[in-house]
């Protein structure tokens, strides 16, 4: 009992550090007898934060963990003051620019807003791969719990802008760390799974 309760806190601080570790089966004591104590007090209204870089964002991540599925927006190099962000559940994921409506997979889509470019603002050389309307790069959401679907939507005027296909409107929350943007979302409305 000890080292399970000693093994899942070194499973917590490793993932917390790294921002898109899964939790392992292993790692994560299952006993049929007790549920796993999930966060409670997320919700499913808009999060944002007034802020900007221009530090360009690098990549994307996800990860499983427990009592919910994690998106990483990975943008090395800038502090957690300088990274703002918009999150919010809408109809239809719209480009910003053209207007124009990109398909995004799900019972309810996640517009993530970041407010950083997708590339090197003095040259305008794209420094994230993803291609406007199509599935994010690297990202495999097989046996993901809460996501269903990823898009990219593209850079615009210094915003790099996503879309996150959700099995449901499901509770959510938004942590701001140096170098990333993290958006987390429940697996259920209940506080334990």
């Amino acid at each position: 009992m000890r080292r399970s309760r000693a093994a899942l806190m070194a499973v917590v601080l490793a993932t917390t550090a790294s921002g898109t570790a899964a939790v392992t089966a292993d790692a994560a004591p299952a006993s049929a007898t007790r549920a796993t104590a999930c966060p409670t007090g997320w919700g499913s209204l808009a999060e944002a934060r007034a802020a900007a870089t221009t530090v360009p964002v690098r990549d994307v991540g996800t990860g499983r963990h427990a009592c919910f599925d994690r998106l990483v927006v990975h943008v090395p190099g800038a502090s957690a003051a300088s990274l703002g962000h918009r999150v919010r559940y809408v109809d239809r994921l719209r480009q910003d620019g053209s207007g124009r409506t990109i398909a995004v997979g799900g019972g309810a889509v996640l517009e993530i807003r970041v407010a950083a470019p997708g590339y090197r603002p003095e040259t305008g050389a794209p420094t994230y791969p993803g291609r406007a309307g199509r599935p994010l790069p690297g990202v495999d959401l097989t046996g993901y719990s809460a996501f269903r679907n990823t898009r990219y939507a593209g850079s615009f005027e210094g915003e790099t802008q996503f879309g996150l296909g959700v099995r449901a409107r499901l509770p959510f929350r938004v942590l701001v760390l140096d170098g990333r943007v993290v958006v987390d979302v429940a697996h259920s409305w209940g506080a334990a799974r």
